[in-house]
């Protein structure tokens, strides 16, 4: 069954190559729809997808037109995706192959119709064709500002004559970016726990009913709400795959908030031996300092070397030292604790405080899940100053 559906899909895909070598005009009963598809298992996935949808009966037309293509075989991927250099691309395949995968994997597709004239449909037809050819496809990646989402919005406002009017009412509170990103990744876990590393004070900022849009749920709960000259721009709504929403399997004991408790325990029994035998385990105080100042090196870079926008004004670095990296190395080396320790342990205390005072008039949102990290190095910064 598996070889018959790949060779259908094969047989698909070279159809709508031939078809569209030139772009035709749509009949009347042609339509454009958007698709939404739910949450996958992986973190790239966890939000959910957002595709438009081409079809035509008269034509035999059937395609999907989708802006979160990305090749992890390409160049450099990795060293792009850190520099803030993704590009994504825009892909069409048929609507039998793409809903091919969703089958696979479980998730559910919700298809939005749009209210078009004929005109309408026909423009937005071609303006896909137009951005699909090779010199157009390619876009810089953005998470927020600029993904498969948030183009939909772009693209229904910027190729479709008519007022578009995207309201608001649907919506009790606005939340900021990082407040909607934890609605669909749970706080307590590993990929939120990087997530709110990397992600600046830009991100705690209010985000207004189109910006919500980054997120395919919130497009499609925005499409309900917007309206094209006056008329509401879905004229119907169905379900294509019907599969239950996927649920967090994580546990407790896997958390990044278990772990980090570990450590913070740990550190108090070690320091607690310490001082009692009057001695310092410097390996444990060179890799606290390492590892964080390590991170705070990274989170530094990725706000002032780094193209992305995600990462601005990123004040994790204040408790996350980058000058522990050297610190650390010199705690490892030395028995002897210089007197200019003192004055940089009092400053990294009050950084600390610095980054809670941040946090409390939201400067910069901290996640809850750092409190124990913060705990750790305050517990040996402690100690390290009454050993000076």
């Amino acid at each position: 069954m598996r070889h018959y559906l790949t060779i259908v899909i094969l047989l698909s895909v070279l159809n709508n190559q031939v078809l569209f070598a030139q772009t035709p005009t749509l009949s009347e009963k042609a339509q454009i729809s958007v698709l939404t598809c739910s949450s996958g298992d992986e973190l790239f996935s966890a939000f959910g997808h957002t595709a438009f949808r081409v079809q035509d009966a008269v034509l035999g037309i059937d395609v999907v037109y989708n802006y979160g293509t990305f090749d992890f075989d390409k160049p450099n991927f990795y060293l792009n995706f850190a520099q803030g250099k993704l590009i994504y691309s825009l892909s069409r395949r048929s609507f039998e192959a793409f809903l091919y995968t969703y089958q696979l994997e479980k998730r559910w597709v919700k298809e939005q119709v749009l209210n078009l004239t004929a005109k309408q449909t026909n423009e937005l037809f071609r303006f896909f064709e137009q951005n699909h050819r090779p010199e157009n496809r390619d876009y810089p990646y953005d998470p927020l500002f600029n993904n498969c989402s948030s183009i939909t919005g772009d693209v229904l406002e910027q190729h479709l004559d008519g007022d578009i009017n995207f309201k608001a009412s649907h919506l009790k509170e606005p939340s900021t970016f990082r407040q909607l990103v934890h609605k669909y990744i749970p706080i307590n876990s590993w990929g939120a726990f990087g997530i709110d590393l990397a992600f600046g004070g830009i991100t705690d900022q209010k985000a207004s009913a189109r910006q919500h849009m980054f997120l395919p749920y919130y497009t499609m709960y925005q499409l309900r709400n917007t309206e094209l000259s006056g008329e509401d721009i879905v004229m119907r709504e169905r379900t294509i795959l019907n599969y239950p929403e996927k649920s967090d399997q994580s546990t407790f004991l896997t958390s990044p908030l278990f772990w980090f408790c570990i450590l913070l325990a740990f550190t108090v029994a070690i320091t607690l031996l310490d001082k009692k035998h009057q001695g310092r385990n410097r390996w444990l105080d060179f890799g606290l300092f390492f590892i964080s100042g390590l991170a705070g090196l990274i989170v530094l870079l990725l706000w002032v070397a780094t193209d992305h926008v995600v990462t601005d004004q990123n004040f994790n670095f204040l408790w996350l030292l980058p000058t522990n990296l050297i610190v650390g190395f010199y705690l490892l080396s030395k028995k002897q604790l210089p007197p200019w320790l003192s004055k940089y342990l009092w400053a990294a205390l009050g950084l600390i405080g610095l980054s809670l005072i941040f946090w409390v008039f939201r400067v910069h949102v901290l996640s809850p899940i750092n409190i124990p990290l913060m705990g750790t190095l305050g517990v040996r910064y402690l100690f390290l100053l009454k050993k000076i």
